[in-house]
């Protein structure tokens, strides 16, 4: 092999190498690709000026309004986890299923679910859940390793249900509409939420010492009170889910347009339940800043790593060993979810996304794969990266707001069952595609061999009145202006 051919593999494993040193990633990507490029330029692969479109490159991210939206949503979920919202839900909700065994655990499902559904992030869900339901799960006999999973796992779901940040920042790099990439994850989030529900209420029949029932005397509302109690926290969320999700499936706001929503409806919220202070205003867009910083930044490094990969014909080399994987396109889909699977152990869905997705997307086109539908996939094994022990970044959320009798272990050990459903999820996904391609809208297909153009005779034969037909001759120089490409007739046919 010439020096060419090894320099994909060197560049991918000295990726691999600055990502296990624990290197910052984005400062990583940038320093290997430049290096790489250096000595490509020194070998004469390729001259010094194919490096003059990285800052058209690094600008075009800049200008790119579509990741205006992670601000936005990042806004959003950081006032919401403060702005009494999520105490609203999960007091109703406990109250709605505390009679039962495991009600707690379904109540921090369901408003996980919601949570994800209003914040788009995963630390607002599991802070937000951890401080609120931990304690109460601990006083009533909860299992602890049940406990902590079910709500680290909760949050996991952030990341799967519209508006989940996960989802724009894939469809950005995949190239498609983050409209039918919501679309798209629709059914898998609902699966996945009635999996968790389930494996609760399996646990309820083989355990039911591990999810205890709430005791008589804690439940303090019935009958409507209860009722009334629970639409008093569903009610504002069903109106910002409408206000995000429902103008961006409507076509009445794109994606950045309905975040700008979603921010203002989350200070709305917050003052209804009077926490709006400059205090609370301060900390949502300190937290914005430096999401925000560290998304773009790994997104220029790693634009840096993809513009020197591509020009030592690295696509090439990782097309051609996932294209000829045994098992064809199941292959493919085995191969690939297992590296991202191991991948998480060590790197967050962002640098994921960035990094390794724009890697794989031309060779999952190249095999005829639904790039809506395989975007939603690696999204549901990317939660695995939220639930990995030691790394998993749930896990340190709520290491981080746990009580003291609470055990690194019992969170770590209480996280496996949860990554074993989510593995599951995947395997769904893989063999039930209709999960995500029948909620998204098909394109329009036309036979062009039924398509009948019928084209007036000529002008100096035909009479005075020319018959309707389906399509008008354009109009000639010599009455007007030449008529553009949109008038022709053929391509209207085509087009329609």
């Amino acid at each position: 092999m010439t020096l060419l051919e090894w320099m994909p593999p060197l560049m991918f494993g000295g990726l691999i190498l600055f990502m296990l040193l624990g290197f910052p990633v984005a400062f990583s990507l940038a320093a290997l690709g430049l290096a790489s490029g250096v000595l490509a330029i020194e070998m004469g692969y390729f001259p010094p000026e194919f490096l003059q479109g990285l800052p058209q490159r690094v600008f075009g991210i800049l200008s790119n309004e579509l990741l205006l939206a992670i601000p936005f949503f990042t806004f959003m979920g950081t006032i919401l986890e403060r702005c009494g919202l999520a105490e609203d839900l999960l007091e109703g909700t406990g109250q709605l299923f505390g009679p039962v065994p495991g009600g707690l655990a379904y109540a921090v499902i369901i408003v996980g679910a919601i949570l994800g559904a209003i914040t788009g992030t995963v630390a607002a869900s599991v802070i937000a859940m951890g401080m609120i339901s931990l304690p109460i799960m601990i006083r009533y006999g909860y299992d602890m390793r049940v406990a902590t999973g079910v709500i680290a796992a909760s949050g996991t779901i952030t990341q799967l249900i519209p508006p989940s940040l996960v989802l724009v920042v894939l469809a950005d790099q995949l190239g498609r509409s983050v409209g039918d990439m919501y679309a798209g994850a629709i059914g898998p989030s609902i699966v996945q939420t009635l999996l968790f529900i389930a494996y609760i209420f399996v646990l309820s029949i083989v355990r039911p010492q591990w999810v205890p029932a709430l005791p008589k005397e804690v439940r303090t509302h019935t009958g409507w009170a209860l009722i009334r109690r629970v639409l008093m926290g569903m009610i504002p969320s069903i109106v910002l889910i409408f206000l995000v999700l429902g103008t961006i499936f409507t076509g009445m706001a794109t994606p950045t347009e309905a975040g700008a929503m979603g921010a203002v409806g989350a200070m709305v919220i917050a003052a209804i339940h009077r926490r709006l202070t400059w205090d609370l205003m301060r900390q949502g867009m300190e937290s914005t800043m430096r999401i925000t910083a560290m998304v773009i930044f790994i997104l220029i490094g790693s634009t840096v790593f993809s513009l020197v990969f591509q020009g030592v014909d690295g696509g090439r080399w990782i097309e051609h060993h996932l294209s000829n994987l045994p098992g064809g396109v199941v292959g493919f889909l085995i191969a690939v979810n297992a590296f991202i699977f191991f991948l998480a152990f060590f790197l967050d869905f962002f640098e994921i996304a960035f990094i390794i997705i724009p890697l794989l997307a031309p060779v999952a086109s190249a095999l005829g794969i639904d790039l809506i539908w395989f975007g939603v996939l690696l999204c549901v094994n990317m939660q695995t990266s939220f639930m990995h022990p030691p790394f998993g970044f749930a896990l340190f959320y709520l290491r981080g707001i746990a009580p003291k009798e609470v055990k690194s272990s019992d969170i770590y050990l209480g996280a496996l069952p949860w990554v074993g459903l989510q593995l599951i999820m995947v395997v769904i996904v893989i063999f039930w595609p209709g999960l995500v391609t029948s909620f998204v809208d098909k394109p329009v297909q036309v036979d062009l061999d039924k398509v009948q153009i019928e084209i007036p005779g000529d002008a100096e034969s035909a009479p005075e009145e020319v018959p309707p037909a389906e399509f008008s001759a354009p109009p000639s120089s010599a009455s007007g202006p030449a008529s553009s490409a949109s008038d022709d007739p053929l391509e209207k046919a085509l087009r329609n």
